[in-house]
């Protein structure tokens, strides 16, 4: 059970009792009365929760990087704010869009459920859009046949691993960012990881990397470590009704939460 649905059944229950407290069950205690252990234990919380489910539902949510798969822009240990209602405004738990406000961009940084195990929350850089033409060639990004320009900046010592791999600063059609090449690596995506999805077809992968037809109410997501990255080269492409918000802003940084180690406030900061 997802920690929305949870907030979501706790604002319900509370806010019932909360209700009944009000509107009924205060007006026939006595005056001085203790409140009983419901009022105490369950509608008390009702103002609480319900600004929590609130905020998290329709504006801001938290999350934390487990992975190195969007190195150098976010590290393991991040923890970041994802704008909820920057691609619409959705129904908590269904994730059903009711109002439109706005469309992923390329280049931005989403946050999405994995299309494979909607359990699971990722995050990688939109690519491509619907209809778009993507095409990952000896480690080459081209959109709709325009190679994306990318400048040399030097090496870049991976937190932890140590391993060193080559920097990038890549514009994507007018959005700049930095992204990592591991220079030992293929270009391709091996056979035996490729993931089945529904618009399989719209791709065709080869010894030289991917060529895909981004299909309708689609997205294509790269990581932005694209040597260690598994996103559309290798499970396909995001529906728009997995899309949970665009992530903007750097919060608070650390290797481990208890004990507390690694507490890093250099990382606090926006990012794009």
């Amino acid at each position: 059970m997802d920690f929305a649905l949870i907030l979501f059944v706790l604002s319900i229950v509370s806010g019932i009792l909360w209700c009944y407290d009000v509107f009924r069950a205060r007006k026939q205690r006595p005056k001085g009365s203790p409140d009983p252990w419901w009022v105490e234990y369950g509608a008390s919380f009702f103002p609480v929760i319900l600004p929590i489910f609130m905020l998290r539902s329709f504006w801001i949510e938290p999350f934390r990087i487990p992975s190195g798969s969007m190195i150098p822009t976010l590290q393991v240990g991040d923890f970041i704010l994802v704008n909820k209602y920057a691609y619409g405004v959705r129904l908590p738990v269904l994730n059903k869009k009711i109002i439109a406000v706005g469309e992923p961009q390329r280049g931005d940084v989403m946050v999405f459920r994995y299309p494979h195990d909607m359990r699971q929350d990722y995050i990688k850089r939109v690519i491509g859009l619907p209809g778009d033409r993507i095409e990952y060639i000896d480690k080459r990004l081209s959109i709709n046949g325009q190679a994306l320009p990318v400048l040399p900046q030097g090496d870049y010592l991976i937190p932890r691993s140590f391993d060193v791999f080559q920097k990038f600063e890549e514009d994507v059609l007018g959005n700049k960012h930095m992204l990592l090449n591991n220079r030992d690596a293929q270009p391709f995506v091996p056979e035996q990881l490729l993931v089945p999805h529904e618009y399989s077809a719209n791709c065709t992968h080869s010894r030289q990397g991917v060529s895909c037809r981004v299909p309708a109410g689609h997205y294509f997501v790269m990581g932005d470590n694209r040597d260690q990255s598994a996103d559309s080269r290798v499970w396909g492409f995001v529906p728009d009704a997995n899309i949970v918000g665009r992530a903007f802003f750097i919060w608070f940084h650390a290797d481990q939460i208890l004990p507390p180690s690694g507490v890093d406030f250099g990382r606090v900061g926006s990012f794009h």
